[in-house]
């Protein structure tokens, strides 16, 4: 039935990929202008709706460049408000997004702010800065950032892909052109060299001095509300209750059932604003069930969801987890993955 409406969709495809082409092409003549900074601006961003590691990827680059004052910008998808907005203490999932309240929460030491207008949002935070991290702005042509980092699901990347509204595609593939750094992730572990060459078969041969390959690992399970944590190996032996709301649960899914003994799937689609019904459901079921050992688990970027104080009397007196996790990029890559974002980073602060 899916495949047959994306048949049915095409045509539309076709006319929104020739409306991106042109507005595309009007940027790159300078028809339509793009503004450049000169405070350091790095872009993390995809070719598709739904993730593809962004929120790790921007994460790893405020590790990576932990001596600088950074600022992570973000449209502050899902949320209800408009406008530039800080992350501050009284900041909810609702106000400026899930994925900028785990930023916050995560690295006290970082601005966090979100604004749809990017160019406004960055003449907000320079003046205080050292540099600044565009959380998913790769279509956002009217800032030209410094450098852009472009991320590729590896599962997705192998399959054919349309764009809006047949496929997921915001841009047609090519897009990948304008990317100074090209990242696929949720790579496996390990590599052979036909899926490198099935990979890198996607691009064009002046891609391969820019390819890279990540994976992600998960760390301890981390209490809701009590910071409390344990090895994924306390699963062991427990029924597991997974709420999830994100793009691709399918890597999640994967690790759990390696220790857990049963899973039950609470899904809902990406960046889904969670109602009281929802929780209930959820609280209801684990309620219910035999099993003596039993938990709930989550994602982080579900977590910050859940701190809502509607939710937390639900929640409160039961064993809520949530799992982070984080991007390694491939070990004989890193450095050199590494070395091309502090160099761009060191010459433009200097050259500021």
């Amino acid at each position: 039935m899916i495949k047959y409406l994306r048949l049915l969709l095409l045509p539309f495809s076709l006319l929104y990929g020739i409306v991106v082409i042109l507005r595309n092409m009007l940027y790159d003549l300078g028809l339509l202008k793009s503004r450049q900074f000169e405070i350091p601006v790095i872009c993390v961003g995809n070719l598709v709706l739904g993730g593809s590691g962004k929120s790790p990827v921007t994460e790893y680059l405020v590790n990576l460049l932990g001596e600088y004052k950074i600022a992570i910008l973000s449209r502050g998808y899902g949320r209800e408000t408009k406008g530039f907005l800080y992350a501050d203490t009284h900041a909810t999932a609702r106000s400026i997004g899930d994925e900028p309240l785990q930023f916050y929460h995560k690295f006290p030491g970082v601005t966090v702010a979100v604004c749809e207008d990017r160019v406004f949002g960055i003449e907000k935070l320079k003046g205080d800065h050292d540099l600044i991290i565009l959380d998913d702005a790769y279509q956002h042509r009217r800032v030209r950032p410094g450098l852009s980092i472009l991320l590729f699901e590896y599962q997705k990347l192998l399959q054919p892909q349309f764009v809006l509204p047949a496929g997921n595609m915001r841009e047609p593939f090519w897009g990948y052109r304008r990317a100074d750094l090209l990242v696929v992730t949720k790579a496996p572990a390990i590599l052979n060299e036909r899926q490198r060459r099935e990979c890198a078969g996607k691009f064009s041969a002046e891609a391969f001095g820019k390819l890279f390959y990540s994976t992600i690992i998960y760390g301890e399970l981390t209490g809701l509300f009590t910071k409390e944590t344990f090895s994924k190996d306390y699963l062991k032996g427990k029924t597991v209750f997974l709420l999830t709301g994100i793009a691709n649960p399918k890597p999640l899914l994967d690790e759990l059932n390696q220790y857990a003994q049963s899973l039950i799937h609470h899904n809902y689609p990406d960046h889904h604003s969670y109602s009281q019904q929802n929780l209930s459901k959820l609280v209801e079921a684990y309620l219910q069930h035999p099993a003596k050992e039993k938990i709930i688990v989550t994602t982080e970027k579900d977590a910050q969801r859940l701190f809502d104080v509607t939710f937390k009397e639900l929640l409160l007196n039961l064993p809520v987890f949530y799992l982070p996790i984080k991007v390694i990029i491939e070990k004989e890559n890193t450095q050199t993955f590494n070395q091309k974002i502090l160099k761009y980073v060191s010459d433009t602060a200097r050259n500021r």
